[in-house]
């Protein structure tokens, strides 16, 4: 029903327009007497070989819902009731932004991606907070943080500790975005040095509080051997809880999008099936290298049971899901846990 009806009727209205729209009406239907058992008995599938102990978390499952869909914390109840065993919210920053200037996400049908230039749109960390104050249950959620594009270099690493500070008793994990390429002043951001000093004052935080979170690094995919080796380092070294691998890539190569629509669209992450290999390669490379020393969440192209497990085979721990949600719909999560429980 998904992809013959709903899908072509949104594909057909503009990216972010529909995104909000869809938010609106999951959260009237799922208000709706017996539509969330109805939702829960299509999508959800439980079952205690699906559990997986990861960073001292019990995940329900391993297939986790990516940063960037539900970044104010406003629909992750809802959710959970199309099967994910994790949600994460963000990517959350400081003080509220608007974000850059629309039209900032595109649709590449022909190649079953998504580019967007969001820009870390977002309420803020107390917007996101008010609704997290609203949980319920026990499903796992992530904080995925960053900075303000204000914010000056000097002051990258406050903007994070606030943010780190502020959602501590609220999420069960903490990712941070160090890898977006849509947002100002980049480069700094992959400075190993500066990895170091981010990682370690986030770490020195975390360690005040009565009860440790696992802290995570979300990783380009466009990252060379050199660069990737410096990763397994510093993971290592820092003793970070894990990796996330991987975000958005600004590759082009290999699209069957036109070269006028692509210079039309301009700028942005690609995400989806075009980087579906190399956030597998990237996977395998860190596993490999590593020896398994540290947990890999996989993202990135996962639009079928057989992506998914791709991902597990190089080296993945849990996986997570986003594009794929978009274009093949919420029936993903149980395939892919389907699978999973096959093998």
């Amino acid at each position: 029903m998904y992809k013959s009806i709903l899908r072509p009727l949104f594909f057909s209205f503009d990216p972010e327009n529909i995104h909000h729209f869809t938010f609106s009406l999951i959260k009237f239907t799922s208000k709706i007497p017996g539509f969330k058992s109805v939702f829960r008995s299509l999508y959800v599938l439980e079952d205690p070989k699906l559990e997986r102990e990861l960073f001292g978390l019990t995940f329900k499952n391993p297939v986790g819902l990516a940063a960037g869909f539900d970044k104010n914390a406003v629909l992750y109840h809802e959710l959970e009731d199309f099967g994910f065993g994790f949600i994460e919210i963000g990517t959350v920053t400081p003080k509220a932004q608007p974000g850059n200037k629309k039209k900032r996400l595109f649709r590449l049908k022909e190649d079953q991606g998504i580019i967007n230039r969001m820009g870390f749109n977002n309420e803020g960390v107390e917007a996101a907070i008010a609704q997290l104050k609203k949980r319920k249950g026990n499903l796992i959620i992530g904080g995925n943080i960053g900075k303000n594009t204000q914010t000056k270099p000097e002051d990258y690493t406050k903007d994070y500790l606030e943010c780190f500070n502020a959602l501590h008793q609220y999420v069960d994990y903490f990712v941070l975005n160090v890898s977006c390429p849509n947002v100002g002043s980049h480069a700094k951001l992959n400075d190993k040095d500066y990895l170091e000093e981010l990682i370690g004052a986030v770490q020195k935080a975390n360690n005040t509080f009565e009860k440790q979170k696992p802290i995570l690094l979300k990783i380009a995919p466009d990252l060379n051997s050199v660069q990737l080796d410096e990763i397994v380092e510093l993971v290592i070294d820092t003793k970070l809880d894990g990796v996330i691998a991987s975000n958005t890539s600004t590759d082009r190569s290999g699209l069957k999008a036109s070269k006028e629509r692509l210079e039309a669209i301009g700028n942005g992450g690609l995400s989806g099936q075009p980087i579906k290999e190399k956030s597998t390669q990237v996977i395998k490379y860190l596993s490999d290298k590593s020896n398994k020393a540290f947990p890999i969440i996989g993202v990135g192209g996962i639009h079928s049971a057989e992506d998914a497990l791709e991902k597990i085979e190089a080296g993945a721990d849990l996986v997570q899901i986003y594009t794929g949600f978009i274009y093949e719909g919420p029936s993903l999560v149980k395939q892919i846990n389907k699978a999973i429980l096959k093998k």
